[in-house]
């Protein structure tokens, strides 16, 4: 399941779900919009678990969930804990992220 965030509602979310994965990103970054279609497909692969897109400027309470300092940073939780984080621009590392939540 994929959602854009409009509202600071994150640390809900998170707390609501065994497992949520996370895209931090921000309008003008060229590589989140590179990386969001990739991050779209991996939802609809895995309807079962909350895809959650992050903008980073606009969502702050959001964004201090993870430490988010380079965009995009994508970022897994499980049982309302941050579990690991990776910040890059290759399908790959957020597959390889992903698979720890298994």
């Amino acid at each position: 399941m994929y959602t854009e965030l409009a509202d600071d509602t994150l640390q809900q979310i998170v707390a609501d779900n065994d497992k949520v994965v996370v895209q931090y990103g921000a309008t003008w970054c060229g590589n989140c919009r590179i990386m969001k279609p990739k991050f779209k497909k991996l939802a609809a692969e895995n309807e079962d678990i909350p895809f959650l897109y992050v903008d980073a400027e606009k969502l702050p309470e959001s964004r201090k969930l993870a430490k988010v300092d380079n965009l995009p940073t994508f970022a897994i939780f499980s049982k309302g804990e941050l579990v690991n984080q990776v910040q890059s621009n290759q399908a790959e590392s957020l597959i390889n992220l992903f698979k720890e939540l298994n």
